[in-house]
């Protein structure tokens, strides 16, 4: 394979800028150069590429894009490098310009900034719609971006409180009789809501909204016959609902309110035969304009990076026992 070269120069030349994009010891270098196939050498702000045509042209891009990026976020980590990394890969060409057209969600202690084409889409759909589902596997930012939307508007009085609401379901364990009062039963359920709290609101802030009830930590069953006017609403883990509860849960929405939906359908922990309710949702809702549905794939996932190579592992590997079965099937229908 014929080895191409190039000379990029960054401009301005800016030590601060340039330590940012290059990452402590240059990792965030070393990672693009192992996803791209790519070799990279920096001096100053000149960078050496070298590499198949291909590889060259969108390590161009990336660090050019990054470096812009430089420009407006204070630093960057790897998770920021994995998605723009992403966004270089031919299906998502024509996402490329949302790495610099993001915005930030101002909370508090901190600003969120959406990371890939599917996080800017679901927080700007948070934001336009009352009622928005954003379905897909581990690690997306799907309850860490509602719940930075909640802190907003929250802060900026567009609601006067907020609810986080779990169905209380054990993953494929049994847990036994939890001791305590109503809260501590549920709060093994809701440890990723009330972290994400901690780090927009600190610990401190956070304990007195919820004992002043302007937040609200409640499991699903105790919804019904309510009616949630001028609230945020966080829906967590809503593949464990059943399609009734579901139901319930929606037409529990007054004036003024935003609702969140998330979850993920590959990982449903209801007694077998039971349908869950996020599925049937997405088929009954699908024609209402007015409601946002946000799909996130492995390539969204901000974790650890083996965290997609696990989700595309797992999804594969469903897809080959699909497939083989309706194989072994196929005889016996003729």
């Amino acid at each position: 394979m014929t080895t191409h070269t190039l000379s990029l120069t960054l401009v301005p030349d800016n030590a601060q800028r340039l330590s940012s994009l290059c990452g402590r010891l240059n990792e965030h270098i070393h990672q693009i150069e192992k996803f791209l196939a790519l070799r990279i050498q920096q001096r100053g702000n000149i960078f050496q590429l070298a590499g198949s045509e291909t590889a060259i042209s969108d390590g161009r891009y990336v660090l050019e894009s990054l470096y812009r990026a430089t420009e407006q976020v204070n630093s960057i980590d790897p998770e920021f490098i994995h998605l723009a990394l992403q966004e270089t890969m031919p299906s998502q060409a024509a996402d490329k310009p949302l790495i610099e057209k993001t915005f930030l969600i101002k909370t508090p202690k901190s600003s969120v900034k959406p990371r890939g084409s599917h996080q800017c889409e679901y927080a700007r759909s948070i934001q336009t719609y009352d009622i928005n589902f954003g379905i897909g596997p581990a690690g997306t930012g799907k309850t860490y971006l509602a719940v930075a939307c909640a802190v907003e508007a929250l802060a900026s009085n567009q609601v006067s409180r907020i609810l986080l609401v779990r169905p209380a379901v054990e993953a494929g364990e049994k847990l036994g009789f939890l001791p305590g009062d109503l809260a501590q039963k549920i709060d093994p359920y809701l440890r990723p809501l009330y972290d994400a709290l901690y780090e927009m609101l600190g610990f401190e802030k956070v304990e007195r909204l919820i004992e002043k009830n302007v937040i609200e930590v409640a499991p699903l069953a105790y919804m019904r016959g309510r009616t949630l006017n001028n609230s945020f609403i966080i829906l967590d883990e809503s593949q464990n609902t059943t399609c009734s509860q579901m139901k319930m849960f929606l037409t529990r929405i007054g004036f003024g309110s935003t609702a969140v939906i998330t979850g993920d359908v590959t990982q449903i922990d209801l007694p077998k035969g039971t349908r869950s309710g996020l599925v049937h949702v997405t088929k009954v809702l699908e024609g209402i304009q007015e409601i946002s549905f946000t799909y996130f794939n492995a390539k969204d996932v901000v974790r650890h990076r083996l965290v997609q190579r696990i989700v595309e592992a797992y999804d594969e590997f469903d897809k080959n026992s699909v497939s083989q079965l309706s194989g072994q099937e196929a005889p016996s229908n003729q």
